[in-house]
């Protein structure tokens, strides 16, 4: 029986898609292909936000992809989304980053949120009426997330909050955030002392600038300063103070997942401007595929792009049985997002000087890349979190093994 089970784990990440998957992928890939790839080169040089692009996104049910259909989402489990964003970044992947970050605060309040929360904001966060973003980034905390300084003072019954938060994505778009502050600054642990609020936009809340990037463009990231904003203690996740930290990270689990998956789509990207430019690209007499120098490269990326791909399938499936994925999740992000910009670099070398003109998408690629090392928590982190993981859970190391029992 254990060996059967083994068998049954190991090959749930190759498990064949549905027939709805199929469909809904097809519509996806679709719409990348006619309405995406053609219009994404003027957008990006133009660093403007694709407002049409984001309203095609609500008529697809993009912004409940996630969100459960009795609160009006598409319901999907994590393997279709994350197949989902490997097709949207293999288009453009500043688009992936208007349903990211707000399907995790959907995905927070869903599961950690009280009835009268969950009925109030998921029905509108499936629809797009309101847009969710996550503040947890400050100008001197990033993966450290308990040293955070923004606080929440109670006062007459009103919480009132203090601090600022960096590189806020859909701060300009968004209404509708994920607001981590400490009510407990005296907390110890420290991460005891943090809450999470349900922030709409409103006095007190004010975006500072929008931040100028690399990449990711046409999405806005932004810095903002709460200034004596008022929240009420009913916006709590759950309604109970001191459970921010734990919140925000199962919610980060899943922005990993997807952060992966960007990663795979923008390599896939990559990988096929390579081989169609070095299909049609001569070089002493014959076209450079047929060169073993280039034919080396395409292999190897091919290589890293497929095994990114099972580590990101491998995370969601078992991020959707309901376990714990932060080890899954953490080694795809690390694996995926590294391979994604050496796939970069190379799409780049087998383009020649054309890969590093403006008038292809590879160096967008390259651009795009580093977001995916970075976000989501650092790739330094994450290899200090797996290897945590596996010296606490995992004594032998043969963390495959063990796993699967």
């Amino acid at each position: 029986k254990k060996l059967f089970r083994i068998n049954q784990m190991t090959r749930s990440c190759m498990a064949p898609l549905s027939e709805g998957q199929k469909s809904l992928l097809a519509t996806i890939r679709d719409f990348v292909n006619k309405e995406i790839i053609p219009v994404a080169p003027a957008l990006e040089r133009e660093d403007k936000y694709p407002a049409e692009l984001v309203e095609k996104f609500k008529e697809l049910g993009l912004f409940g992809a996630t969100i459960p259909e009795k609160y009006g989402g598409l319901g999907l489990d994590t393997k279709t989304y994350a197949l989902i964003i490997e097709e949207i970044c293999r288009g453009w992947m500043s688009l992936s980053g208007v349903i990211n970050s707000h399907l995790i605060m959907a995905y927070i309040v869903e599961k950690h949120g009280t009835e009268q929360q969950k009925n109030e904001y998921l029905p509108l966060f499936a629809s797009g009426e309101k847009r969710g973003g996550i503040c947890i980034t400050e100008p001197d905390a990033g993966s450290d997330v308990q040293a955070i300084k923004t606080v929440a003072r109670l006062n007459d019954g009103k919480y009132i909050v203090n601090g600022t938060k960096m590189f806020i994505t859909n701060s300009l778009h968004g209404d509708t955030f994920a607001l981590v502050a400490k009510t407990d600054p005296k907390a110890d642990p420290a991460y005891k002392g943090i809450s999470l609020f349900i922030a709409e936009k409103g006095p007190g809340f004010n975006v500072v600038r929008e931040i100028k990037k690399l990449g990711y463009k046409g999405i806005d990231t932004c810095e903002l300063s709460f200034e004596d904003y008022e929240v009420s203690p009913t916006s709590i996740v759950g309604n109970v103070e001191g459970q921010g930290f734990y919140h925000i990270m199962s919610g980060l689990e899943l922005g990993r997942i997807n952060v992966a998956a960007r990663a795979v789509g923008v390599a896939r990207a990559c990988l096929q401007d390579a081989v169609t430019y070095a299909s049609q690209r001569e070089a002493f007499g014959k076209p450079i595929s047929r060169h073993q120098a280039i034919q080396i490269k395409i292999a190897d990326m091919s290589t890293k792009i497929q095994a990114a791909h099972l580590l990101v399938m491998s995370a969601a499936e078992k991020f959707d049985r309901g376990e714990r994925a932060d080890l899954e999740a953490g080694m795809a992000k690390l694996f995926a997002s590294e391979i994604c910009l050496e796939v970069s670099v190379d799409a780049m070398r087998i383009h020649g000087g054309y890969g590093y003109t403006t008038d292809l998408t590879v160096e967008r690629h390259f651009r795009d890349a580093p977001l995916m090392i970075i976000g989501e928590g650092t790739n330094e982190i994450q290899k200090l979190l797996i290897a945590k993981n596996v010296l606490k859970n995992y004594p032998s190391g043969d963390f495959i093994f063990e796993g699967s029992l």
